[in-house]
């Protein structure tokens, strides 16, 4: 049923269906950068409480984590043109949904319809350029999905903006939803164009492991839930340790399906790759980190010294430029520099956040302007460039493109889940120490410190790989 690995890739028109597969996610990407800047519009025109307007994020960010393994077996097993088409059409209908939406319960469903969607296309669009592209043209069309995500989250938040700003709060947050729809209609027809038909054909019966399928789902639920909400009960908390219960469970239970000679949802021997479980690794320590980053500083800047939220958007206009740029220059070196380049690149986020550190008490006496935050906080866009998109090149080329939508599937599934726990667990230390009676200055810069020492943690991860790495080429 799974395409035989050593044959060549069907001929493609590859800049065209590269398009295709990066419009999707640039609006799936957008989506949710956007949504921070309307959320006070939604809640006026919605009269929307704190709690459901919490779910207007929440509720998108579990559905797209829970999906995006099952999503990517189920591409690999069945066709990935197929389920991208799906996942597509069903974020448009979502995105039209929140646009329509009467009040705030329909939006957050809604919202869980985008994150459906988005869980369902993330994975096939990694894994179809996995399939497509080889060597060098594989780690460039990696670098132009890491320039997406830099154009995409810079953009967002201006794109509300602008929105609400010319058609008035309650038509604005609307049409930050509705042009979605126009979008995911193009890409459909681009879809069905340009990527190859790649069903499984054959009168054999596809095994889709649904308990195990189930298992993960429940597991990541439980994991992730109390970190998607501030100040949840106790009774909540329970569910994380229940979460890893049940994923010991999902784990045992992969192994079963095996020996019983069927083929589990993932394969858990895939582990044994310490290429691709570094990888894993080394992403989801970094996203615990970095991803706050870009909490914190809006925090402080709005909370502690009465920015608008349009200015501490805007400080982040140079980071995600530096961004773009330096995926690009990444993606040409990435296949020679190996994790060596991941390793300069946690560097470069390093000196950022130290350099943060070190401005923040000029712009709190007022010596200085908060703009120049940029500086430093544009070393952490350099990083961006030089770490994610490469540490994905350099894991994936570890794993068999037959399998590319799993792989896939689980290494965006690190990214979420550090980034879900990191953007709670961070910005949680601030408020905790500051309504403590600790100085806002002085939790900022421990709240970078931490940042400090996981980003660290992920460049020791990075040293042993490029050890591992050396052994394996007897390189220098």
């Amino acid at each position: 049923m799974i395409p035989d690995p050593s044959a060549p890739p069907p001929r493609v028109r590859r800049k065209p269906l590269l398009a295709v597969l990066l419009a999707p996610l640039f609006m799936a990407l957008v989506a949710v950068s956007v949504i921070n800047v309307g959320l006070t519009a939604i809640g006026e025109s919605l009269e929307a409480s704190t709690g459901g307007l919490q779910w207007v994020i929440s509720g998108y960010a579990l559905a797209f984590g829970m999906l995006l393994v099952p999503a990517g077996r189920l591409g690999d097993a069945t066709g990935r043109r197929r389920l991208l088409i799906i996942g597509v059409a069903v974020f448009t209908a979502g995105s039209l949904l929140s646009g329509l939406a009467p009040s705030v319960e329909t939006l957050n469903l809604a919202r869980i319809l985008q994150g459906i969607g988005s869980g369902l296309l993330n994975p096939q669009t990694v894994a179809l350029i996995q399939q497509h592209f080889r060597g060098q043209d594989r780690a460039r069309a990696f670098a132009l999905l890491a320039t997406t995500v830099a154009v995409a989250t810079a953009v967002g938040p201006v794109i509300g903006g602008l929105l609400i700003q010319l058609l008035g709060p309650d038509r604005g947050w609307r049409w930050m939803f509705l042009m979605n729809v126009p979008i995911g209609v193009l890409a459909i027809l681009g879809a069905l164009k340009f990527i190859p038909d790649d069903r499984m054909r054959g009168r054999e019966r596809t095994d889709l492991d649904p308990i195990g399928a189930l298992l993960l789902c429940v597991a990541i639920l439980g994991i992730m839930l109390p970190f998607l909400e501030r100040g949840v009960s106790a009774l909540v908390w329970l569910s994380f340790p229940a979460g890893l219960l049940v994923l010991g469970l999902w784990w045992a239970w992969e192994q079963r399906y095996k020996r019983a000679g069927r083929p589990p949802m993932v394969d858990t021997a895939i582990f044994t790759n310490k290429a691709f479980r570094n990888g894993i690794l080394i992403v989801s320590v970094y996203f615990l980190g970095a991803t706050s980053v870009w909490i914190i500083v809006p925090l402080y800047l709005q909370m502690h010294l009465g920015h608008t939220a349009f200015e501490a958007s805007l400080l982040g206009l140079p980071s995600s430029i530096a961004a773009a740029i330096s995926s690009q220059i990444a993606g040409r070196y990435v296949l020679t520099l190996g994790r060596r380049m991941v390793i300069i690149g946690f560097g470069v986020a390093f000196m950022g956040l130290l350099g943060t550190a070190l401005l923040v008490g000029f712009v709190e006496g007022g010596t200085i302007a908060f703009w120049w935050l940029a500086a430093p906080l544009m070393l952490m866009g350099l990083s961006q460039g030089m770490t994610i998109s490469p540490n994905q090149t350099l894991t994936l080329n570890s794993v068999d493109p037959r399998f590319g939508g799993v792989a896939g599937g689980i290494l965006q599934l690190g990214q979420r889940t550090g980034a879900a726990i990191g953007t709670a667990l961070i910005p949680g230390i601030i408020f905790a120490l500051t309504e403590g009676g600790t100085e806002w200055l002085e939790a900022f810069i421990i709240a970078l410190v931490i940042i400090m020492a996981l980003t660290l943690a992920a460049m020791g991860v990075s040293f042993a790989d490029r050890a591992r790495e050396k052994e394996g080429r007897g390189a220098l």
